[in-house]
């Protein structure tokens, strides 16, 4: 089965609000403006984008919420993707940890599709990365279950493991793995199959976005020093990665581009298979990523630029 997913989608992290960990600790990104979110998505679709990427514990099921009323109206027109497997309670906002269960799964849709206002799921995402085969073999077949149900479409892993990821696309209706990829961090192992991959995090937390870094707010990921968050240090930039950054700027925002567009040309000059599905709040951003369409990929001269200096070879 194919979706088809678009060079572009948008990820709504940041619109679920404040939520925190099994320890306590924040993993949002700060305060949300519901009715900036909204605006921000119904731009989305007028600009042409179509796949909205969520999860039933960004803000512990708020994100779905906004998600599902921004798109109601337009709802047979866009792609849903969204995730379960991180356990939450809703009323502290707070994560309770990892759920691999195939009751937790069938709970977990029906909380999904509540949330989101709709009587199916594009595309359904394990947000377990690490689980193990067993389980995930038995989550694969509930996945085909829920498929013929008529309640998902499609499924996929959200994992940076590549055989994890294949593993999930075996399944008849598996089409997508979700990873970690960006022009700084790249995993072309994992691009190398067959099944799309939606590219989480691909301007780096920020890093390709912002040209300049005030200080975040203390309930910001960025700031509390998660284990796998590469592009920041205490709230600020990574020296070397900020170094990288800096060292392809010239030719990320050749043409006219701004350095999110270059960031994100980046991905389609790359592989046909990545869809990059950057974080957005704001109808700017909104605006501004969109834009990256117009301008299209890297030339193949300008994407060998950057690999050259990125990752040259030995």
């Amino acid at each position: 089965m194919t979706l088809e997913l678009g060079k572009l989608g948008f990820g709504t992290w940041a619109m679920g609000g404040p939520f925190s960990g099994p320890d306590g600790l924040p993993v949002g990104w700060g305060p949300a403006d519901d009715g900036e979110s909204v605006k921000a998505l119904r731009r989305a679709v007028e600009l042409g984008v179509t796949l909205f990427d969520t999860a039933d514990v960004y803000g512990c099921g708020h994100a779905e919420t906004v998600v599902g009323q921004a798109l109601a109206d337009v709802r047979d027109q866009v792609l849903i993707a969204t995730k379960w497997g991180c356990g939450f309670d809703a009323s502290s906002r707070r994560m309770t940890g990892n759920e691999g269960s195939v009751e937790y799964l069938r709970r977990a849709v029906e909380g999904s599709l509540r949330r989101l206002g709709t009587d199916r799921i594009d595309l359904y995402q394990l947000h377990v990365g690490d689980l193990g085969m067993e389980e995930a073999a038995l989550l694969r077949d509930e996945c085909e279950a829920l498929v013929a149900a008529g309640k998902i479409r499609a499924y996929g892993w959200s994992t940076d493991d590549v055989e994890r990821a294949r593993f999930f696309c075996e399944g008849e209706h598996g089409i997508a793995a979700q990873a970690d990829i960006n022009l700084l961090f790249d995993n072309p192992a994992m691009y190398a199959g067959d099944f799309a991959v939606l590219c989480r995090r691909p301007l780096a937390m920020g890093l390709l976005a912002r040209e300049t870094f005030p200080e975040l707010p203390a309930d910001d990921v960025r700031v509390t020093n998660p284990s796998w968050l590469r592009f920041f240090v205490d709230g600020r930039p990574s020296p070397e990665y900020f170094a990288a950054r800096e060292a392809v700027r010239d030719v990320l925002t050749s043409g006219g581009r701004t350095l999110v567009q270059g960031a994100l040309a980046w991905f389609w000059a790359r592989s046909p298979r990545l869809v990059p599905i950057p974080g957005v709040r704001t109808v700017a951003q909104v605006e501004e990523n969109a834009g990256a369409l117009e301008f299209g990929a890297l030339t193949a001269d300008e994407l060998a630029q950057v690999e050259s200096v990125l990752r040259p070879r030995s």
